[in-house]
């Protein structure tokens, strides 16, 4: 098992925040003017441990793994398709593959195991566990030995990022079927009823959404209650979910603030934040996910998410999109003159001439 599954993870250094929120103060604005970004900025300086925090280098890892869930028909696309998007991810034509060249990310595929044939491709590594998950609605999707193997290959990612000097983890995901472990998995973590959070996934109409909903109901009565995170994991989750979530403790394990995609990663982020709560301090929430069940997600996460552009893609898009937010929060903290530099009058020094 990983260290950070059960170590002390890393905490915010409190004193750099304090000092990254007095400049804020003496910035040539008023305070508060800069909204969320003046808090980000902060944020990030606790994170980083440092007064003027920085982003770059941002690395994107997507894990890509396949779900026998599919045998009940919960996807309106076929599984082949997980192989399929990770040649489409190496040869640069995904959404995520768009944003990473825009951002100047580096970005990297694991491939856990996926039904569809996937040849030798730069810039994918192939960590197999199987071709695929067991079918959840009936049995267990992943023994305790396969779950170890993706908690591993989740932190051995952030273990790769901490070796690379990266100041921020962005993890995608890509698995058909994957919509639907992440729905089981949110309605045990949170005990809701499956109608609350089954979405449409890939494309689901109404007809194919009551299915799912079933789907999840069946294999909710099969687990069953009061399990820990990790059978619950095991149980209920997928490889590259579960990869996800040794991948976010691993960031918070060694320092690195972790941007959270939409309703996979999210999900992912709940089992890591039940296993370690003070993995919490490391997530920084990138958007709303059009799919039903992120918002009761984030409300139990205590997530504000920066952005709700009704986006439901998965592959770390939504994060990557927020990365200039992140950047812009940097740079105005770090590059605005104070009013002392800059020679302009600031509030304290008009209401001391009132005086």
């Amino acid at each position: 098992m990983p260290p950070s599954w059960s170590h002390q993870l890393c905490k915010p250094d409190s004193q750099a925040a304090s000092q990254a929120a007095e400049r804020q103060q003496v910035l040539t604005k008023p305070p508060g003017s800069l909204g969320q970004l003046e808090q980000l900025a902060i944020r990030f300086a606790g994170l980083q441990g440092m007064e003027h925090p920085a982003i770059d280098p941002v690395r994107i890892t997507i894990f890509a793994g396949d779900h026998g869930v599919c045998e009940e028909g919960v996807s309106a696309f076929p599984q082949e398709v997980t192989a399929q998007m990770i040649a489409n991810f190496a040869s640069g034509g995904a959404a995520i593959s768009v944003m990473a060249r825009y951002l100047g990310a580096s970005l990297e595929v694991v491939n856990l195991g996926t039904v569809g044939e996937v040849s030798v491709l730069a810039g994918v590594r192939d960590e197999l566990i199987a071709p695929v998950t067991a079918n959840l609605a009936v049995t267990d999707a992943m023994t305790e030995a396969q779950v170890c193997s993706a908690l591993t290959s989740g932190d051995a990612a952030a273990e790769r990022a901490a070796s690379a000097g990266c100041r921020l983890f962005i993890g995608g995901d890509m698995g058909i079927g994957n919509t639907t472990s992440a729905a089981a998995l949110a309605c045990a973590l949170l005990n809701l009823p499956p109608e609350t959070l089954v979405g449409p996934g890939t494309g689901l109409d109404a007809a194919g959404i009551s299915h799912k909903s079933a789907v999840v109901s069946r294999a909710l009565n099969r687990h069953g209650s009061n399990t820990g995170p990790l059978a619950t994991l095991a149980s209920l989750g997928g490889f590259e979910i579960a990869a996800l979530t040794g991948a976010i403790l691993g960031c918070a394990y060694r320092g690195i603030p972790v941007l959270v995609d939409g309703f996979i990663v999210s999900v992912a982020a709940l089992v890591a934040v039940r296993q370690q709560p003070d993995a919490w301090h490391w997530l920084v929430f990138a958007h709303q996910s059009a799919e039903p069940g992120h918002q009761a997600v984030l409300q139990a996460l205590d997530a504000k998410p920066l952005l709700d552009l009704g986006m439901r893609l998965g592959e770390g898009s939504g994060a990557a999109v927020a990365v200039p937010l992140l950047r812009a929060a940097c740079e105005l903290h770090n590059g605005m003159a104070s009013f002392a530099d800059a020679g302009v009058t600031d509030k304290d020094q008009t209401e001391g001439r009132e005086s």
